[in-house]
């Protein structure tokens, strides 16, 4: 399994910190917020990915990163594999997905949208993964925020509505998804939405009605760093975290 990690997008919700970089690469505590995306994606067995970003933005990554050297494989010890696609202007989840068809080539994939933190170990669902797709979940307070999704007594998603009004559920769509090789497939013919963008959620809808999408519910705690107040949260929680382990 190869893994997509999307790092694009202006984040008009942190100006100014970024007008100046890309959101990813915003400290939360002592780590770049592009590592915890990366770090999570190592740890479950996965160690070559792929970061798409836009082409302002690159060489900052690449400057960050390189090619992995900072990050070892669980499989090998070697060192893992960086590569990057860009996506020249934010034209949605989905078609950030698409840049890595050949890269991801006939294998699954792991979308990871590179703004999230989460401290489960999803390594089991990594290794266990064969064919269909595979969504994680967070309960949250404010459902109406989020896409959130509806699930039978197996695990099945029924159904996800986006930012309802009034939610069916408590279970908040994060932004971590895997999916079989026919992905691709689903996306030919993908209409644009109305905000112009190829959405996941147009994807992820195309394996309910094939009855292939199951639900997997995180335990433990999950930020996404989209606000000021989210970004100083982790922060926080990894200070609290880590910090007595510094010197």
């Amino acid at each position: 399994m190869k893994g997509v990690i999307l790092a694009g997008g202006k984040a008009t919700r942190l100006y100014p910190l970024t007008l100046v970089t890309n959101k990813h690469l915003l400290p939360v505590y002592n780590k770049p917020v592009i590592y915890y995306a990366i770090d999570k994606l190592v740890s479950a067995g996965v160690d070559r990915i792929m970061i798409v970003t836009s082409p302002h933005h690159v060489n900052d990554f690449v400057n960050l990163l390189g090619s992995g050297h900072d990050f070892r494989s669980k499989n090998n010890g070697k060192q893992i594999q960086i590569v990057y696609g860009i996506q020249d202007k934010p034209s949605g989840i989905a078609d950030g997905l698409y840049i890595a068809k050949d890269y991801i080539g006939d294998e699954n994939c792991i979308l990871y949208l590179g703004d999230n933190i989460l401290e489960d170990d999803i390594s089991t669902q990594v290794k266990n993964f064969k064919d269909g797709s595979v969504i994680f979940l967070k309960k949250v307070k404010d459902p109406e925020r989020f896409g959130v999704a509806t699930l039978d007594k197996k695990g099945s998603v029924l159904n996800i509505e986006e930012k309802p009004k009034k939610p069916k559920s408590d279970l908040a769509v994060v932004g971590i998804y895997m999916y079989d090789n026919t992905v691709f497939k689903k996306m030919i013919g993908q209409p644009v939405s109305k905000r112009g963008e190829y959405e996941i959620t147009y994807i992820n809808n195309m394996y309910i009605k094939d009855r292939k999408l199951k639900g997997v519910p995180l335990k433990k705690d999950w930020f996404d760093i989209g606000t000021f107040e989210s970004l100083i949260e982790a922060s926080n929680y990894m200070k609290k975290k880590h910090g007595k382990n510094k010197s």
